[in-house]
């Protein structure tokens, strides 16, 4: 099952891509019609067809997938709390779907448009800790780390913040804000713009968030090589995570710079959303290691090293 769920998320991801290059050749409407498409279920795959349909294919066999796995868990999975999770995404994958013939339906509102991808990112969560939970990992004994901080709350918080940047990034996009301000680092030249536009204060608040991102990921990174470094199941996610976030800054930049070229836009959504896999595993692996028994009140620093004491699941 646990190698199923895994397959399952790499095909959301690669459905992330789908949307985000749908979005990056402004083939929304490359389509008319939903769900079928110029009324057939196969039309010529040329110009932007080839991208909007392509999508719609791609996201037809991520819920089927979703389908299986739902039942697959409803059979055989005894965790009454993962099967119910398994019919939370089968609603999620159902609810994307309707969304994404809505976008089509009345001409790609940006309130629908930034809907349908949040509930993307979401369902992107959901698969992934159902890979976690699935894992051998999460069903045999596990070690606890004795802790004298809160770490895991840092974690979570930095999940929720990227999880906020993305939505951001999903409005600027779909409100044509992205090239609001075409320069940077710099908004024109300045640190701070002149907001005479809706779409400039879209633009900048969603640098602003990258700026709250940056500083939340540095922060996790060094908890965790100061006070736990030696945890590979934390040193390896909060690793990953601050690589990435360079080259999302990276990425990020050569969007703007480069007049949102296809490839820049769509590699830093797809980025985006492996950012957002990598902290939600992160913290989910932290709220498990940690033993909260031993935890003191709220607002100490962690302790510069980790006791790891074996406990059962």
């Amino acid at each position: 099952m646990n190698l199923f769920n895994r397959f399952l998320v790499f095909a959301t991801f690669l459905l992330i891509i789908a949307g985000g290059l749908v979005t990056s050749t402004d083939s929304g409407l490359a389509v008319p019609d939903w769900p079928k498409s110029y009324g057939m279920w196969m039309p010529p795959m040329v110009g932007g067809v080839f991208y909007e349909h392509g999508h719609r294919m791609v996201a037809a066999t991520v819920g089927f997938l979703t389908i299986i796995l739902a039942l697959w868990l409803w059979i055989k999975e005894k965790r009454k709390w993962v099967r119910n999770l398994g019919l939370i995404a089968l609603l999620a994958v159902v609810l994307q779907g309707v969304l994404g013939g809505l976008t089509v339906i009345f001409l790609l509102p940006t309130p629908i448009s930034v809907m349908h991808a949040t509930l993307a990112q979401t369902f992107f969560c959901i698969i992934t800790s159902l890979a976690l939970f699935t894992s051998t990992e999460w069903k045999t004994d596990r070690p606890k780390i004795e802790t004298s901080g809160h770490p895991w709350r840092l974690f979570l918080a930095t999940t929720i913040a990227i999880y906020c940047q993305l939505i951001l990034g999903a409005w600027m996009r779909h409100s044509k804000a992205a090239l609001a301000i075409p320069t940077f680092p710099l908004a024109f030249g300045r640190i701070i713009p002149q907001f005479t536009s809706p779409e400039i204060a879209i633009h900048f608040a969603h640098r602003v968030g990258a700026l709250v991102v940056f500083s939340l990921i540095c922060a996790t990174f060094i908890t965790v090589i100061r006070s736990y470094r030696s945890e590979k199941k934390l040193l390896i996610p909060s690793t990953i995570l601050f690589c990435l976030l360079f080259a999302q800054i990276a990425l990020g930049g050569l969007t703007v710079l480069s007049g949102t070229a296809v490839f820049f836009a769509t590699a830093h959504v797809a980025t985006g959303a492996l950012m957002l896999a990598t902290s939600v595993v992160l913290t989910l692996r932290s709220y498990r290691l940690f033993d909260r028994k031993h935890i003191v009140a709220a607002g100490l620093r962690p302790a510069p090293t980790a006791r790891i004491v074996t406990r059962s699941a």
